[in-house]
C-alpha cells in the first residue's frame, strides 16, 4: 500500500503511473482526498481508508472519462516512489 499523509501515492493499474493524493481532515468531519496532477480530482471519506479507496476510484473514473473524449491525460509527477 502507499500510503503518506499528507500525501498518497496512489498506483493506478492502467499503465502502472503513480500520482500523489493530499488526505486532509474536512470541515464536515470526513477526509478529503484530491489528486493535484488530475484538476478537480477530489473524492472524500468517512475514514482515511475509505477516502483513499474512493480516490483511487476516483482517478480511474477521471482518467477514463479523458480518454473516452480523446483528451490528454498528464503524467503522475516523475521521481515518486512509494513510501513504506
Amino acid at each position: 500500500m502507499y500510503t503518506q499523509s499528507p500525501g498518497l501515492f496512489a498506483k493506478q493499474n492502467r499503465g502502472q503511473t503513480m500520482r500523489q493524493v493530499i488526505i486532509y481532515p474536512g470541515e464536515d468531519g470526513y477526509w478529503v482526498a484530491e489528486c493535484p496532477t488530475l484538476p478537480g480530482c477530489i473524492s472524500q471519506g468517512r475514514t482515511k481508508e475509505e477516502a483513499i479507496r474512493n480516490i483511487r476510484e476516483a482517478i480511474g473514473v477521471y482518467i477514463s472519462a479523458l480518454e473516452e473524449d480523446g483528451l490528454r491525460v498528464s503524467e503522475g509527477r516523475p521521481g515518486l516512489k512509494p513510501s513504506g
